[in-house]
């Protein structure tokens, strides 16, 4: 024995041990990657939740919105049946003026 010999077992023990802990900060490393993406995706989650929630208010608006003109183009369309034609106008001017024949 030339004295090196003694020494693999404490230089295995230590590679072993360096094998180790480098071992356990990358497990250190993802556990912590992990978790941010975790929480990343669930404020993501909760984001779009809140989002979905704002556009079905949107729609919901849009949709009373449109009932109403609706029921406005409704009523102005009933409106609009009861005004007198271009023609029915001109047949009543020219009666109009059968009885008034000194004017003109």
């Amino acid at each position: 024995m030339d004295g090196k010999e003694g020494n693999y077992p404490v230089q295995n023990f230590n590679e072993g041990t360096l094998k180790l802990r480098s071992l356990e900060e990358k497990q250190n490393i993802l556990k912590d990657r992990l978790l941010l993406i975790g929480q990343n995706l669930l404020e993501m989650k909760e984001k779009n939740l809140q989002d979905t929630l704002e556009i079905k208010k949107q729609v919901q608006l849009i949709k009373q919105e449109l009932e109403k003109i609706k029921t406005f183009l409704g009523t102005i369309s009933n409106e609009f049946s009861k005004f007198a034609r271009k023609e029915d106008l001109e047949i009543l001017q020219k009666q109009a003026r059968m009885f008034q024949p000194f004017k003109n």
